[in-house]
Protein backbone atom coordinates (compact mmCIF):
# COMPACT_ATOMS: atom_id res chain seq x y z
CA UNK A 1 0.00 0.00 0.00
CA UNK A 2 2.60 2.35 -1.22
CA UNK A 3 0.19 5.20 -2.09
CA UNK A 4 -1.78 4.90 1.55
CA UNK A 5 -1.08 8.07 3.36
CA UNK A 6 1.42 9.39 1.15
CA UNK A 7 -0.23 12.89 0.71
CA UNK A 8 -0.80 13.42 4.72
CA UNK A 9 0.11 16.87 5.34
CA UNK A 10 0.15 17.57 1.44
CA UNK A 11 -4.04 17.34 1.30
CA UNK A 12 -6.30 18.29 3.90
CA UNK A 13 -8.88 15.83 5.02
CA UNK A 14 -12.18 17.14 5.48
CA UNK A 15 -15.48 15.95 5.50
CA UNK A 16 -16.48 19.18 3.59
CA UNK A 17 -19.81 19.73 1.60
CA UNK A 18 -18.34 18.21 -1.23
CA UNK A 19 -16.91 15.18 0.35
CA UNK A 20 -20.48 14.45 1.71
CA UNK A 21 -22.01 15.06 -1.53
CA UNK A 22 -20.17 12.98 -3.72
CA UNK A 23 -20.25 10.14 -1.08
CA UNK A 24 -24.13 10.42 -1.35
CA UNK A 25 -24.00 9.95 -5.13
CA UNK A 26 -21.43 6.74 -4.51
CA UNK A 27 -24.34 5.10 -2.60
CA UNK A 28 -26.71 5.83 -5.16
CA UNK A 29 -24.55 4.28 -8.22
CA UNK A 30 -23.18 1.25 -6.07
CA UNK A 31 -26.73 0.53 -4.68
CA UNK A 32 -28.07 -1.19 -7.71
CA UNK A 33 -27.23 -4.49 -9.36
CA UNK A 34 -23.18 -4.88 -10.21
CA UNK A 35 -22.12 -3.06 -13.35
CA UNK A 36 -19.63 -2.15 -15.22
CA UNK A 37 -21.80 1.79 -16.25
CA UNK A 38 -22.41 2.25 -12.39
CA UNK A 39 -18.66 1.42 -11.27
CA UNK A 40 -17.65 4.01 -14.29
CA UNK A 41 -20.21 6.54 -12.85
CA UNK A 42 -18.66 6.22 -9.69
CA UNK A 43 -15.24 6.27 -10.74
CA UNK A 44 -16.01 9.75 -12.79
CA UNK A 45 -17.67 11.11 -9.86
CA UNK A 46 -14.83 10.32 -7.47
CA UNK A 47 -12.33 11.38 -10.07
CA UNK A 48 -13.82 15.13 -9.66
CA UNK A 49 -13.96 14.49 -6.05
CA UNK A 50 -10.49 14.10 -6.26
CA UNK A 51 -9.58 17.14 -8.57
CA UNK A 52 -11.38 19.52 -6.66
CA UNK A 53 -9.72 18.50 -3.64
CA UNK A 54 -6.01 19.07 -5.12
CA UNK A 55 -7.33 22.56 -7.01
CA UNK A 56 -8.11 23.83 -3.63
CA UNK A 57 -5.31 22.56 -2.15
CA UNK A 58 -3.26 23.92 -4.93
CA UNK A 59 -5.36 27.43 -4.46
CA UNK A 60 -4.69 27.45 -0.81
CA UNK A 61 -1.03 26.78 -1.01
CA UNK A 62 -0.55 29.82 -3.26
CA UNK A 63 -2.73 32.33 -0.91
CA UNK A 64 -5.43 32.16 -3.24
CA UNK A 65 -3.66 35.08 -5.84
CA UNK A 66 -2.98 32.16 -8.40
CA UNK A 67 -0.63 32.51 -10.78
CA UNK A 68 0.31 30.53 -13.89
CA UNK A 69 3.69 28.91 -13.72
CA UNK A 70 4.12 27.21 -17.12
CA UNK A 71 2.74 27.03 -20.72
CA UNK A 72 1.97 29.88 -23.17
CA UNK A 73 0.11 31.93 -20.43
CA UNK A 74 2.57 31.42 -18.00
CA UNK A 75 2.20 34.91 -15.32
CA UNK A 76 -1.48 35.17 -16.01
CA UNK A 77 -3.42 35.41 -12.91
CA UNK A 78 -6.33 32.60 -12.34
CA UNK A 79 -8.10 32.63 -9.03
CA UNK A 80 -11.69 32.23 -10.21
CA UNK A 81 -13.41 28.68 -11.10
CA UNK A 82 -13.63 27.20 -14.61
CA UNK A 83 -17.36 27.59 -16.35
CA UNK A 84 -16.94 23.95 -17.43
CA UNK A 85 -14.38 21.47 -17.35
CA UNK A 86 -11.14 20.81 -15.40
CA UNK A 87 -10.16 24.21 -13.39
CA UNK A 88 -6.48 22.27 -12.38
CA UNK A 89 -5.50 21.58 -15.01
CA UNK A 90 -5.40 25.64 -16.37
CA UNK A 91 -4.34 26.58 -13.65
CA UNK A 92 -1.07 25.30 -13.47
CA UNK A 93 -0.71 25.89 -17.10
CA UNK A 94 -0.95 21.88 -18.53
CA UNK A 95 -4.77 22.49 -20.26
CA UNK A 96 -4.91 21.50 -23.63
CA UNK A 97 -1.43 21.00 -23.84
CA UNK A 98 -1.01 19.72 -27.63
CA UNK A 99 -1.78 23.05 -28.33
CA UNK A 100 1.18 25.05 -27.00
CA UNK A 101 2.81 25.18 -30.02
CA UNK A 102 -0.36 26.22 -32.05
CA UNK A 103 -0.94 29.31 -29.29
CA UNK A 104 2.69 30.53 -29.90
CA UNK A 105 2.37 30.29 -33.38
CA UNK A 106 -1.14 32.18 -33.01
CA UNK A 107 1.04 34.94 -30.95
CA UNK A 108 4.04 34.99 -33.29
CA UNK A 109 1.66 35.51 -36.23
CA UNK A 110 0.08 38.58 -34.52
CA UNK A 111 -2.91 39.06 -35.77
CA UNK A 112 -5.43 42.39 -35.33
CA UNK A 113 -8.19 40.19 -34.22
CA UNK A 114 -9.19 36.90 -32.48
CA UNK A 115 -12.95 35.45 -31.85
CA UNK A 116 -13.12 33.02 -29.28
CA UNK A 117 -16.29 31.43 -29.94
CA UNK A 118 -17.40 29.63 -26.61
CA UNK A 119 -15.08 31.43 -24.69
CA UNK A 120 -15.83 30.05 -21.65
CA UNK A 121 -14.50 32.22 -18.46
CA UNK A 122 -11.73 33.64 -20.53
CA UNK A 123 -8.40 31.19 -20.51
CA UNK A 124 -7.77 31.67 -24.04
CA UNK A 125 -9.18 35.29 -24.84
CA UNK A 126 -7.24 36.53 -21.23
CA UNK A 127 -4.12 34.82 -21.86
CA UNK A 128 -3.96 36.18 -25.66
CA UNK A 129 -4.90 39.53 -24.92
CA UNK A 130 -1.66 39.72 -22.48
CA UNK A 131 0.58 37.87 -25.11
CA UNK A 132 -1.23 40.25 -27.87
CA UNK A 133 -1.35 43.39 -27.27
CA UNK A 134 -2.09 44.99 -30.80
CA UNK A 135 -5.08 42.33 -31.14
CA UNK A 136 -8.67 42.96 -30.71
CA UNK A 137 -10.11 40.03 -28.22
CA UNK A 138 -13.96 39.33 -29.36
CA UNK A 139 -15.21 37.06 -26.70
CA UNK A 140 -18.26 35.57 -27.32
CA UNK A 141 -20.36 32.54 -24.74
CA UNK A 142 -24.21 31.55 -25.13
CA UNK A 143 -23.64 31.23 -21.03
CA UNK A 144 -24.03 34.24 -19.21
CA UNK A 145 -22.22 33.23 -16.13
CA UNK A 146 -19.15 32.43 -18.37
CA UNK A 147 -19.77 35.83 -19.55
CA UNK A 148 -19.48 37.40 -16.21
CA UNK A 149 -16.47 35.23 -15.39
CA UNK A 150 -14.64 36.22 -18.43
CA UNK A 151 -15.33 40.03 -17.94
CA UNK A 152 -13.57 38.93 -14.04
CA UNK A 153 -10.79 37.29 -15.08
CA UNK A 154 -9.85 39.89 -18.22
CA UNK A 155 -10.03 42.88 -14.77
CA UNK A 156 -7.56 41.21 -13.03
CA UNK A 157 -5.16 40.96 -15.63
CA UNK A 158 -5.54 44.53 -16.69
CA UNK A 159 -6.61 43.59 -20.12
CA UNK A 160 -10.69 44.20 -19.68
CA UNK A 161 -10.77 47.26 -21.74
CA UNK A 162 -9.43 45.09 -24.94
CA UNK A 163 -11.93 42.29 -24.55
CA UNK A 164 -15.33 42.65 -26.04
CA UNK A 165 -17.74 40.01 -24.65
CA UNK A 166 -21.09 38.93 -26.03
CA UNK A 167 -23.07 36.09 -26.50
CA UNK A 168 -24.32 34.02 -29.86
CA UNK A 169 -22.22 34.09 -32.80
CA UNK A 170 -24.15 33.93 -35.51
CA UNK A 171 -23.52 34.70 -39.45
CA UNK A 172 -24.12 38.35 -39.66
CA UNK A 173 -21.52 38.82 -36.17
CA UNK A 174 -18.73 36.45 -39.14
CA UNK A 175 -19.45 38.85 -41.71
CA UNK A 176 -18.78 41.99 -40.42
CA UNK A 177 -15.58 40.63 -37.90
CA UNK A 178 -14.02 38.54 -40.27
CA UNK A 179 -10.94 39.94 -42.10
CA UNK A 180 -7.84 38.57 -43.42
CA UNK A 181 -6.48 39.37 -40.24
CA UNK A 182 -8.22 37.27 -37.83
CA UNK A 183 -8.05 34.37 -36.20
CA UNK A 184 -11.21 32.05 -35.04
CA UNK A 185 -10.80 29.71 -32.22
CA UNK A 186 -13.81 27.68 -31.46
CA UNK A 187 -15.22 25.01 -28.83
CA UNK A 188 -18.96 25.08 -28.78
CA UNK A 189 -19.71 21.54 -28.21
CA UNK A 190 -20.88 20.12 -31.23
CA UNK A 191 -22.05 23.56 -32.32
CA UNK A 192 -18.70 23.74 -34.89
CA UNK A 193 -20.53 21.09 -37.20
CA UNK A 194 -23.46 23.97 -37.96
CA UNK A 195 -21.20 27.17 -37.45
CA UNK A 196 -17.74 26.49 -39.02
CA UNK A 197 -19.65 26.17 -42.51
CA UNK A 198 -18.02 28.04 -45.61
CA UNK A 199 -21.14 27.43 -48.00
CA UNK A 200 -23.54 29.04 -45.45
CA UNK A 201 -20.64 31.57 -43.94
CA UNK A 202 -18.36 32.49 -47.03
CA UNK A 203 -16.52 34.79 -44.65
CA UNK A 204 -15.20 31.69 -42.93
CA UNK A 205 -12.52 31.01 -45.72
CA UNK A 206 -10.75 34.77 -45.12
CA UNK A 207 -9.82 33.73 -41.86
CA UNK A 208 -7.19 30.83 -39.88
CA UNK A 209 -9.45 29.09 -37.68
CA UNK A 210 -8.35 26.55 -34.43
CA UNK A 211 -11.67 24.77 -33.64
CA UNK A 212 -12.29 21.82 -31.31
CA UNK A 213 -14.44 18.79 -33.08
CA UNK A 214 -16.81 17.26 -31.03
CA UNK A 215 -15.82 13.86 -32.55
CA UNK A 216 -17.54 11.93 -29.07
CA UNK A 217 -21.00 12.91 -30.23
CA UNK A 218 -20.82 13.43 -33.47
CA UNK A 219 -18.72 10.61 -35.09
CA UNK A 220 -17.06 11.56 -38.64
CA UNK A 221 -17.20 15.24 -37.76
CA UNK A 222 -13.90 15.72 -38.10
CA UNK A 223 -13.57 14.55 -41.46
CA UNK A 224 -16.67 16.22 -42.41
CA UNK A 225 -15.04 19.42 -41.26
CA UNK A 226 -12.09 19.00 -43.17
CA UNK A 227 -13.45 18.43 -46.36
CA UNK A 228 -15.38 21.83 -45.89
CA UNK A 229 -12.45 23.21 -45.86
CA UNK A 230 -9.83 21.14 -47.62
CA UNK A 231 -9.48 23.48 -51.16
CA UNK A 232 -9.49 26.85 -48.85
CA UNK A 233 -7.01 25.39 -45.98
CA UNK A 234 -3.88 24.03 -44.71
CA UNK A 235 -5.17 21.76 -42.05
CA UNK A 236 -3.30 19.98 -38.97
CA UNK A 237 -5.23 17.61 -36.99
CA UNK A 238 -4.29 17.76 -33.36
CA UNK A 239 -5.05 14.78 -30.78
CA UNK A 240 -5.10 15.05 -27.48
CA UNK A 241 -1.75 15.89 -25.03
CA UNK A 242 -0.58 15.96 -21.71
CA UNK A 243 2.11 18.01 -20.00
CA UNK A 244 3.55 16.01 -16.64
CA UNK A 245 6.29 18.86 -16.41
CA UNK A 246 3.74 21.82 -15.85
CA UNK A 247 2.78 19.58 -12.39
CA UNK A 248 4.07 22.09 -9.07
CA UNK A 249 6.85 20.92 -7.45
CA UNK A 250 4.25 20.49 -4.12
CA UNK A 251 2.74 17.19 -6.07
CA UNK A 252 5.82 15.34 -6.23
CA UNK A 253 4.77 14.43 -2.58
CA UNK A 254 1.76 12.73 -4.14
CA UNK A 255 1.04 9.27 -5.69
CA UNK A 256 0.68 8.57 -9.34
CA UNK A 257 -3.00 8.66 -9.18
CA UNK A 258 -3.07 11.93 -7.80
CA UNK A 259 -0.64 13.35 -10.09
CA UNK A 260 -2.61 11.98 -12.91
CA UNK A 261 -5.92 13.60 -11.80
CA UNK A 262 -4.30 17.07 -11.51
CA UNK A 263 -3.52 16.61 -15.31
CA UNK A 264 -7.29 15.39 -16.38
CA UNK A 265 -9.40 17.70 -18.59
CA UNK A 266 -12.66 15.34 -17.87
CA UNK A 267 -13.01 14.75 -21.61
CA UNK A 268 -15.38 11.56 -22.35
CA UNK A 269 -13.66 10.66 -25.53
CA UNK A 270 -12.03 11.82 -28.29
CA UNK A 271 -12.06 15.68 -29.23
CA UNK A 272 -9.67 16.53 -31.84
CA UNK A 273 -8.38 20.10 -32.81
CA UNK A 274 -8.25 21.23 -36.64
CA UNK A 275 -5.68 24.26 -37.00
CA UNK A 276 -6.47 25.69 -40.19
CA UNK A 277 -4.61 28.22 -42.08
CA UNK A 278 -5.82 30.25 -45.12
CA UNK A 279 -3.91 28.73 -48.44
CA UNK A 280 -1.36 31.67 -49.48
Amino acid sequence: MADQGADQGVIPDAASALTKAITNRLRQHLEGPPSQAALSAALRDLAKWRAALLDATHCARSGGAVQIAYGPFAGMSYAGAATEGAALARRIGAYEASLHQIIERIIARDYARIIDIGCAEGYYAVGLARRMPRAEILARDTNPQSQKRCAELAHVNGVAARIKIGGEVDGAFLHRHITPDTVLICDIEGGERTLLDPIQHPKLRDCDILVEVHECWHRGLTAEITQRFTTTHHITRIERGLAPEALPDWMAQLGDLDRAIALWEWRVGPTPWLWMTRHG
